[in-house]
């Protein structure tokens, strides 16, 4: 059984699941992606319908502009602090996405225990979750 970047990618596009869902089902399935779509539960599919959502609500924030940082906490201890600056967000080397993908491993990690807030320059917070 091999299982390619391409089966994991078929999964991923047709299940909307991350990476690490997607092979893992591939690996259940022997490799058969039409298996491995049938194995991934609906909660699986929810949970992740959940993190693009916050992710979106987190960028829709950020291009109102006037945003210092993005922070997640869970169990009040802060688990990922990002700095928000002209060099992330206009993706000056290409790494545009590199931020939103931080942001969606830790909450696909850490589950929605979690509490996203946004820092704005003034010290004001907005709470995403």
């Amino acid at each position: 059984m091999q299982i390619t970047l391409e089966a994991v990618e078929k999964v991923m596009e047709t299940t909307g699941v991350d990476y690490a869902a997607a092979k893992d089902a591939l690996v259940k399935a022997d490799g058969d992606v039409d298996e491995a779509v049938k194995l991934i539960s609906p909660e699986e599919k929810k949970e992740n319908d959940k993190v693009k959502e916050t992710v979106d609500k987190i960028k829709a924030k950020v291009k109102e502009g006037n945003v210092d940082k993005i922070v997640i906490s869970k169990d009040g201890e802060t688990v990922l602090s990002i700095p928000v600056n002209i060099g992330i967000i206009g993706g000056i080397v290409g790494l545009a996405a590199a931020p939103w993908a931080f942001i969606a491993a830790t909450l696909a990690t850490l589950g929605f225990g979690c509490r996203i807030e946004i820092v704005k320059k003034d010290g004001s917070k907005d709470e995403i979750i």
